[in-house]
Order: structure tokens, then sequence, then C-alpha cells
């Protein structure tokens, strides 16, 4: 089956990773569990992907990732295909991965693009995050006690949520299926807290000013994107050093 265009788990989320850098071998196994692959089986067991497992994966990190779409809604439409009837997704499914960020109808609403300014930089009812998000508005308030997002108030009295918390929205909703709720993530807001003091002071290199004229503008624009590259890097790095202690102390759970 290898010489008919089959890959190996390994091969898949090496290729897909480039895209995808949070992408695992673990990851894809759990959307198998989940019922959205059905890979090819070697009589020994070992999982091969066809072509068309590979534009189905890409499928699924896709409308996770930029469609906000939760990963039930995703299976019911890819469901839909299967069985040749009407679905949203009869359009991309054929189609590369790389598609130009636009609207998604979703039954009779409409799930904005990732991409796209008007969502994210707006506020959005809290009555609309089923719809836009999959997921319940107790979820939200709960995310909102725990500290993890800000509500804010209409003049009208209605809970308004960020559309920029949208992506930490729909991790924490993925997070609960590992029984990791709102309440367990308090420890995070208060961590990420003091991490942002730690981070203030040793960007403070990176201050900009106000006061001058273009060639001052121009200098305070160049400290802003050295600021973020900088920025962006320690945060990388403190991921990476809380992975590794995590994984530490972890350690020796599962005999190898």
């Amino acid at each position: 089956m290898a010489d008919a265009g089959y890959l190996t788990i390994g091969k898949v989320v090496k290729r897909l990773q480039t895209q995808y850098p949070d992408l695992s071998v673990s990851k894809v196994r759990y959307l198998e569990d989940e019922g959205l692959l059905t890979p090819s089986r070697t009589p020994g067991g070992y999982r091969l992907y066809s072509q068309h497992d590979v534009r189905r994966l890409e499928t699924i990190l896709y409308l996770q990732k930029n469609r906000f779409m939760p990963l039930q809604v995703i299976k019911e439409e890819l469901s839909k295909v299967d069985a040749g009837l009407p679905s949203t997704l009869d359009a991309q499914q054929n189609a590369s991965p790389s598609w130009t960020p636009g609207e998604m109808a979703h039954g009779e609403s409409v799930v904005p693009s990732m991409d796209s300014e008007e969502t994210l930089h707006k506020f959005h009812p809290i009555s609309r995050m089923p719809e836009l998000l999959g997921v319940s508005v107790g979820f939200v308030r709960e995310l909102s006690e725990a500290g993890v997002i800000v509500l804010r108030t209409s003049p009208h009295g209605r809970s308004l949520v960020d559309g920029r918390d949208f992506p930490l929205i729909r991790t924490c909703e993925e997070l609960r299926r590992f029984g990791i709720g709102p309440k367990n993530l308090r420890q995070y807001v208060q961590a990420a807290n003091r991490e942002s003091g730690m981070f203030e002071q040793a960007l403070t290199v990176f201050g900009t000013n106000a006061s001058g004229g273009s060639s001052a503008a121009s200098a305070n624009e160049e400290k802003r994107e050295r600021y973020e590259q900088a920025l962006t890097r320690m945060i990388s790095l403190t991921n990476g050093v809380r992975e590794i202690l995590i994984r530490r102390s972890l350690r020796g759970r599962f005999k190898e």
C-alpha cells in the first residue's frame, strides 16, 4: 500500500507541521478516536493514510484553526459529505487548505473567519457564542469568572465578548475535553500576570518615545517591531521551559 501513495502517521504529521506547527501524532490519533479520520491499517496494525485522508485532515485542521468550527460540527458536516448529502463543506472538501479567508455558511448563520478584521476587532454579544464558536454561553461566563477572559457591558446592559479572545475560548473548549475546565485555568491566569511583569521589565529597552518628528516615528516603529520579535521569542522559550518541566514531572508514569 505504501507504493500506492500511502503515508505513515509520522510522515503525515511531518508534511503538515509547516502549516500547523502544533500538529502531533497524538492529535491525529485523537481525531481518529473521535471518528473524524479512518486510515487504512496494515496486517500489523500500522496506520496508513491515503491522499484523501491527508486532504481530509487538512480540511479538519483548517476549519478548527481558521473557521472556529468545533470538532463535533466538523464531524457532522464531514458525515454529510461522506453520505452524499448537501453540506457547507461540499465546495471545500476537494480544495486546497490555503483557501482565501472569507465566510462559510453554517446552517442559517455565518461563521466568520479568524482572519476577518471585522470579527477580531469588534465585540460580540455573548448570546451569539453558540453560533460563532460552538460553545455555550454558560461556558463563556465560567471563563470570565475564572479571569481567563474579560466581558464588557454594552450601553443596553448586554454582555459582550472581545473577538480577540475567540482563539483563546476555542483552546479552552478543547482543554475541557481532557477534563481541564475554567476553574483549573485560574493558575494560568495568575502565572500569566506574574510573567507579564517579568517580560515588561526585560523589554524596557524597547520603550518608545512619542515626541519628535518623522525620524522619531520611524525609530519608534523599528522599536515596536523589535519589541514584538523579542516578546514572541521570549514567550516561545518560556513555553518550551514549561513543557520540559511538565514532562519531567510526569516522567515515569508509563514505562517505555
